[in-house]
């Protein structure tokens, strides 16, 4: 398994004024690149070289703290920059669009539950839009570089969905204000991107 770097899907300066370039440069060429120089070097040479993030996930809790830090770093941050659009915005569609409706009762109770979720996790972490292992839309959050899909997780799910709530990704522009930097990511939302990988869990 090659396990590959991404490059963003648009210019560090794209998602401004929502998220600084500034912020954006660091945060993925520093940040997100550490976790993938730490991970490879964790898992080279060892017998779990070649799976899948998601694969080491299911059995995560077995694995070495390095595989969850740094795997779970990979795989949040490749999410994270292709549900980010500078076209983004706007409500949910199509079917994820529909089922947020059905399950919440509107966009907006869906966007204030998402909201809490993410303004209220301690200290570092990701707030998520899942599918769960009933099939249901669930809204969590988790600590950490933890997602979902890890065998440890409080919430278990697929993800379709996630806002990095690391201070890293917003300090600069929001410093202690993380509220505010909740309210400019639902200007951003790629529900276009986020409708497909829920598609795809779907089936």
């Amino acid at each position: 398994m090659n396990y590959s770097f991404p490059e963003l899907p648009y210019a560090y300066d794209a998602l401004e004024p929502f998220i600084d370039r500034q912020t954006m440069e660091i945060h993925h060429s520093k940040h997100h690149k550490t976790y993938f120089d730490k991970f490879t070097a964790a898992i080279a040479n060892t017998e779990h070289d070649g799976k899948s993030l998601e694969e080491l996930f299911k059995s995560m809790s077995t694995l070495p703290a390095a595989f969850r830090n740094h795997g779970g770093g990979l795989y949040n941050h490749n999410l994270f920059w292709e549900i980010l659009s500078p076209k983004g915005g706007g409500e949910a569609v199509g079917k994820l669009g529909e089922e947020i409706k059905a399950v919440y009762g509107s966009y907006e109770a869906f966007k204030t539950q998402f909201s809490d979720a993410a303004a209220n996790r301690f200290g570092s972490g990701w707030a998520w839009l899942s599918v769960d292992n009933n099939g249901k839309l669930c809204v969590c959050s988790s600590a950490n570089q933890d997602n979902p899909l890890m065998d440890i997780a409080e919430c278990k799910g697929q993800p379709v969905l996630g806002l990095d709530v690391w201070e890293h990704a917003y300090y600069l522009k929001y410093q202690n204000r993380r509220p505010d930097y909740i309210n400019a990511f639902f200007s951003i939302v790629n529900w276009e991107k986020a409708n497909e990988n829920y598609l795809k869990i779907i089936g």
